[in-house]
């Protein structure tokens, strides 16, 4: 059952207070009463009203004092002002000091009524909005602290150099793009660019070119119009228009086809294009970054990429380097992510035994930090030791290219143990296909729907 709400009446004239009263019980508001300002203040903390009805005229503290009194203490809580015709002035003086509206003698019922719910209404969607500006403020400042450049961590030399691009391109417009095998971060730097500029409070729209087909693609990032095509039933607008003021992070863009490449072009160079079955252009302030873990240079030779788009999207170069070549950051890494699993999964897991970190630098890493991330949370879920220890690694870390099996005496349901070896098989396949999803699907003889959906269940997008 809804609480009820309360009003304050304030009047002098009791014949006003308890009809007042009584018309506003009949509809369902609990009710008190004052016959002036002082008494009002003192029974505001007592009765908490969610809304006063105060007289402008009263002995002792009239209604335009009382509500500087509650202006001056709750801003929030809505004052309705009671005047007479004669007295019109002092309303508008009382609106123009933050009373939320006013109300004429004599009093009518459906007045009454109707600037009541009018005022409960407004008071409720201010308070939603409220609260989702201090969610959103809140979601902001956490996600300034997780993707601001501290947090992309390395002592590397090549890292350092990452984190000096990042800061002397962060408060520019100039087009970035991110080069790297697949798990070396290329998304985190991307994030750490744009909170760390000042589009930092308008969107961050990420879009990963190999997971969509070329007319989608286009629908997603530029819009349409209603009928534009089948299945088009109503207008949509695109990425770049969403992230206006901020960032669009383009993912994995060496699979864009040649004819979304002329597009992009377009945009990058004007920062303007046209919906899908509009004439009419939209011009958007956007920043761009791109990242891709192909040879974009090599694909300009043999032809499969634009030489012209290359040439303006490699206006400043990000190279990550693959995490074989940077094992001085490893045991950093690997302590990063095992306080984070053992918070998470609230396990009482401190560090690694020696050999578990000799046996960790020892293994290539093909998929990077992902992959390593991936090894520390399941050491963290399966281990029962204060410490990781080798046997608590999987499989391939021993050079066994088995399914990644659970310590000796742990058991998984049967869903998560079978959903460990699917993983491994789809990440092989696709590493083997240089993640082409299509040649990846046929291989694995299930359609490219399936592997999309399988890619996004075990986190393997974005690579």
């Amino acid at each position: 059952m809804a609480e009820k709400k309360r009003i304050l009446v304030v009047d002098d004239d009791p014949l006003i207070t308890r009809s007042l009263a009584a018309l506003l019980r009949r509809e369902g508001y609990e009710v008190a009463t004052a016959p002036d300002g002082l008494e009002a203040l003192a029974r505001l903390e007592r009765f908490a009203p969610d809304v006063v009805l105060a007289d402008v005229h009263m002995p002792r503290r009239d209604g335009l004092a009382l509500l500087d009194d509650i202006r001056a203490h709750d801003p929030e809580l809505p004052v309705i002002m009671i005047t007479g015709f004669g007295t019109i002035d002092n309303a508008v003086q009382a609106i123009q000091r933050g009373a939320h509206h006013y109300v004429t003698k004599p009093l009518q019922d459906d007045e009454i009524r109707i600037i009541l719910a009018r005022t409960l209404e407004q008071k409720r969607l201010r308070a939603e909005r409220q609260q989702l500006k201090r969610e959103n403020d809140h979601l902001k400042r956490r996600l300034r602290g997780r993707f601001t450049r501290p947090n992309i961590i390395g002592r590397d030399p090549r890292m350092r150099a990452v984190f000096e691009v990042v800061e002397a391109v962060a408060s520019t417009r100039t087009t970035v793009l991110i080069t790297g095998e697949s798990g070396t971060g290329k998304t985190l730097v991307a994030r750490a660019i744009h909170y760390a500029s000042n589009r930092a409070e308008r969107p961050f729209v990420e879009v990963n070119c190999g997971a969509l087909p070329e007319t989608l693609l286009e629908s997603e990032l530029f819009g349409h119009a209603r009928g534009a095509f089948t299945g088009a039933v109503q207008d949509r607008t695109g990425k770049f228009e969403l992230a206006h003021g901020g960032t669009v992070f383009l993912d994995e863009i060496g699979n864009a086809s040649p004819a979304f490449q002329v597009k992009l072009l377009r945009v990058l160079q004007d920062r303007e294009f046209e919906r899908i079955g509009q004439h009419e252009t939209v011009q958007v302030d956007v920043r761009v970054v791109l990242a891709t873990h192909m040879d974009l240079g090599a694909a300009v030779r043999n032809g499969t990429f634009r030489e012209d788009l290359y040439y303006r999207i490699n206006v400043v170069t990000v190279e990550l380097p693959p995490l074989r070549e940077r094992l001085a950051d490893l045991e950093l890494l690997a302590s990063l992510f095992l306080e984070k699993y053992a918070a998470e999964n609230r396990k009482p897991v401190a560090g690694f035994v020696p050999a578990a970190l000799a046996r960790m630098r020892a293994y290539p890493w093909p998929g990077n930090v992902r992959e390593l991330e991936n090894v520390i949370e399941r050491a963290v879920v399966l281990t029962k030791h204060p410490e990781i220890r080798e046997s608590d690694l999987p499989p391939p870390l021993f050079g066994t290219g088995g399914p990644v099996a659970p310590p000796l005496g742990e058991i998984l349901s049967l869903k998560d143990a079978l959903a460990l070896p699917e993983k491994q098989i789809i990440e092989r396949a696709l590493r083997e296909h240089r993640w082409n999803r299509q040649k990846t699907a046929v291989a694995l003889k299930v359609n490219r729907t399936t592997l999309f959906n399988k890619m996004r269940k075990y986190g393997l997008l974005g690579r």
